[in-house]
């Protein structure tokens, strides 16, 4: 799933190749997908982006936003994108292809469930993509401690380390998948109550929380998840199916994992006690 470490490579690497290119077409839907959500404007995917030059990407926490003059396509979730310079190597099955007119082009594949959105540019106003383009991105010094601590709920509601983290878009793109890692890095169980957490638990896991985020996007991403041309991030898990059953490097103990609020957690006993 695309979180902040993939929309941040994927759109750094957009702005390096495909700034600059011009869409000539578009195809949504070729390959219908039964969890692919699109959403648009008043108009529709071709009349917003064809005949539109590709300006800019960012990542808004886990969204891909790609900016052409006059519209702005948003991919989330599973939606993953690839860049083709051959045209012998298009694929034949995709949910949204941008033909540009240099005889490129770029395909989007949904994994699992995913979103396709386009609007024109600075109108959208789906809640899922105004929370994470409004809120402290993790990388910069808007995410402070002060803003971390504050994201605990205030009537105390009882919440787990990976519920704090990964749940209600406290932090946009921190998802189950980079969750893992940042546990690991500060020593704190998935499911270690946080109405127990002392200063120095929330001190240490915001240390973690902007390190290892850091870490994941100037590695590339994941190893567990793909760039714009296929290829697998550079940064290299230390808690992911890679490493299950494989020994800990910090301890050696061996990696678990457990089925946890709806997905799955990987977790060292020996590094993470605090249960």
């Amino acid at each position: 799933m695309l979180e902040l470490p993939e929309s941040y490579t994927i759109a750094n690497q957009i702005n390096e190749h495909l700034k600059g290119k011009i869409i000539s077409y578009i195809e949504l839907l070729h390959t219908p997908h039964r969890f692919a959500w699109v959403k648009c404007g008043q108009d529709g995917f071709e009349e917003l982006l064809e005949g539109q030059t590709i300006e800019a990407a960012r990542h808004q926490g886990g969204i891909l936003e790609i900016d052409t003059e006059d519209s702005m396509l948003l991919l989330s979730d599973g939606s993953y994108p690839k860049y083709y310079e051959d045209k012998k190597k298009f694929p034949k099955n995709h949910q949204l292809a941008v033909y540009f007119d240099d005889d490129t082009a770029m395909f989007v594949s949904i994994q699992m469930y995913g979103f396709l959105m386009v609007f024109p540019k600075g109108q959208c106003e789906e809640g899922y993509y105004i929370s994470s383009s409004t809120k402290p991105d993790p990388l910069t010094e808007e995410f402070s401690y002060e803003y971390f601590k504050s994201l605990y709920p205030a009537n105390g509601k009882k919440l787990s380390a990976k519920a704090f983290l990964a749940t209600e878009q406290r932090i946009p793109g921190l998802g189950n998948g980079v969750l893992q890692d940042i546990l690991w890095d500060a020593g704190i169980n998935p499911r270690f109550d946080m109405a127990n957490a002392t200063e120095e638990d929330v001190q240490t896991l915001y240390t973690s929380v902007r390190k290892i985020l850091r870490e994941m996007c100037d590695g590339g991403g994941r190893n567990t998840e793909k760039t714009l041309f296929g290829e697998k991030g550079g940064y290299v898990t230390q808690l992911s199916k890679n490493s299950l059953h494989e020994p800990c490097m910090r301890c050696g103990y061996e990696i678990h994992k457990a089925a946890y609020m709806g997905g799955t957690v990987y977790f060292c006993e020996h590094c993470q006690k605090r249960a």
